[in-house]
């Protein structure tokens, strides 16, 4: 069945019945842990393990049609034992002209299969992730930082990482 929606006609009144959130609840109910909402914005958090899945449901259903990676990024919670960080990956339908968040959380040491077969702009962005984070993606093919140096000491977004960095005499 294919639905036309958009931003504009779907109101955010119950986000269970989001086109993309009733679509994976139909093909991959196991992966999704839980659905949100604030200010008209919905996400869904996944299953670590169903992550590629979930995502390829979502580029490749064409009621949906989120062809478009526009971020891959982390949000550290130390305060959240057992699942320190968020993974969230933006997406954008140009079709349908609406964006929609997916987040995977993740233990420290944890790591999540790379989203670089699915959307090759998630290279960079996988391997920004690791530099700042220290997150590492399954599978990614180039694993390497890209912005610090090869012999950089931590990771700086993470919130333990001091405000006035590490500076060596």
């Amino acid at each position: 069945m294919t639905v036309n929606w958009n931003r504009q006609n779907f109101t955010g009144d119950d986000p269970e019945k989001h086109p993309a959130i009733l679509a994976l609840r139909r093909d991959l109910a196991s992966a999704v842990l839980e659905v949100e909402s604030c200010r008209g914005e919905i996400w869904v958090v996944i299953s670590p393990a169903e992550a590629i899945a979930v995502l390829t449901l979502l580029r490749d259903d064409p009621a949906l049609g989120f062809d478009f990676l526009s971020d891959l990024t982390a949000v550290h919670w130390p305060q959240r034992q057992g699942a320190e960080f968020d993974i969230v990956y933006q997406l954008y339908s140009i079709s349908h002209k609406t964006r929609f968040r997916v987040k995977v959380r993740l233990a420290e040491g944890q790591s999540v299969p790379t989203a670089s077969g699915v959307w090759k702009t998630a290279d960079w962005l996988e391997r920004e992730v690791y530099d700042m984070f220290g997150i590492r993606f399954e599978g990614h093919p180039d694993p390497r930082r890209i912005l610090n140096p090869d012999d950089f000491e931590g990771y700086p977004l993470r919130k333990e990482f001091p405000l006035q960095g590490r500076v060596r005499w």
